[in-house]
């Protein structure tokens, strides 16, 4: 796509920041407080988390969070702003991050998404990935999905 950059950068940016809240007022519009499993820029402004934003002509469209390292990392808030969404973006972003999880060891990487988030269960069904049994914080959560993908 002409005009389109993906690069790792700092979670702490007015861009992604807002980013962040347009996903959570998304998520929160769908899932209950408890329901939401959801970290903020403090969460993802740490060593062990790399942040990448896709960028349109230089603004910033997207983003997605590898958070962890070892043998299987989480990916953490994926997310497109709706004016840029049928783009190849998303696929864009997974890529980055799964090459990333790649490079640094990993095996295998996992998310959780929900179960009314039926277009993010098919994103990533379409990119490899399967459905695994609830795995850490998500365990007793019934309106989670869990996915991972060999890496």
């Amino acid at each position: 796509m002409t005009g389109m950059s993906i690069s790792r950068e700092p979670a702490r940016q007015p861009e992604v920041e807002s980013m962040l809240l347009a996903g959570e007022q998304f998520a929160r519009a769908l899932y209950s407080e408890e329901e939401c499993f959801l970290l903020d820029v403090s969460e993802l402004d740490r060593p062990e988390v790399a942040v990448f934003v896709a960028r349109l002509d230089g603004i910033a469209v997207g983003m997605v969070a590898v958070v962890g390292s070892g043998d299987s990392p989480e990916l953490k808030r994926l997310f497109v702003d709706d004016s840029a969404r049928g783009r190849g973006i998303a696929a864009a972003l997974l890529a980055a991050a799964e090459g990333h999880a790649r490079t640094a060891g990993a095996r295998v990487i996992r998310l959780e998404t929900g179960t009314r988030s039926t277009a993010a269960v098919a994103l990533y069904e379409k990119h490899g990935y399967g459905h695994i049994p609830r795995f850490g914080e998500y365990i007793d959560s019934e309106s989670s999905v869990c996915m991972e993908k060999s890496l």
